[in-house]
């Protein structure tokens, strides 16, 4: 079993039990699936940067990601209604703990400056967090590396208030930023 998951069974959720004074132990919040998403603008001059795309979220997730494509035309943009403009990935179950786990202790920390997270959540419980760069994870090898681009992963959770979104988050180890920083 995962270690994270191990943690919620048997740390996080009896303590949420506690505090927010659940009857049922299905009431305590649960992380349901993380997304972890990346827009490719120069996908469109650059067919590589999409294989390059791909190839790192696969190593960083364990999963094979999908090609998300628009779905209007921006003459602005210079995007056409089916152009490929990014990659996204959904995990759960095992890939998920083990994504998460990685994110909390090794990913964020190795951040330059890192001070924390902001703890704004979304009012339904779900976090979104943004990384500047792909290089934050272990598993990318700095010299395979044709462009560092910046990711946005969403924690969707079964919390109905941010409170407890937040407080679930925060057992499992994301490091917010405390106030005053």
């Amino acid at each position: 079993m995962q270690r994270l998951k191990e943690r919620y069974r048997d740390e996080v959720r009896p303590t949420m039990m506690d505090e927010f004074a659940y009857e049922n132990i299905m009431e305590v919040p649960r992380l349901t699936k993380v997304v972890v998403n990346v827009g490719v603008g120069d996908g469109l001059d650059n067919p590589r940067a999409l294989d390059h795309t791909v190839q790192d979220i696969t190593t960083i997730t364990g999963q094979r990601p999908v090609v998300t494509r628009a779905k209007r035309s921006i003459s602005a943009f210079k995007i056409r209604e089916g152009d490929p403009i990014g990659v996204k990935v959904t995990l759960r179950g095992p890939r998920m703990w083990a994504f998460v786990d990685r994110l909390c202790n090794v990913a964020l920390a190795r951040q330059r400056d890192f001070r924390g997270v902001k703890d704004k959540l979304d009012g339904r419980g779900n976090y979104t967090v943004g990384l500047t760069e792909q290089l934050v994870f272990p598993e990318i090898d700095i010299e395979s590396v044709d462009q560092v681009r910046g990711m946005e992963i969403s924690l969707v959770t079964t919390a109905e208030t941010d409170e407890e979104g937040r407080r679930l988050l925060e057992l499992l180890g994301m490091p917010f930023r405390r106030s005053g920083q």
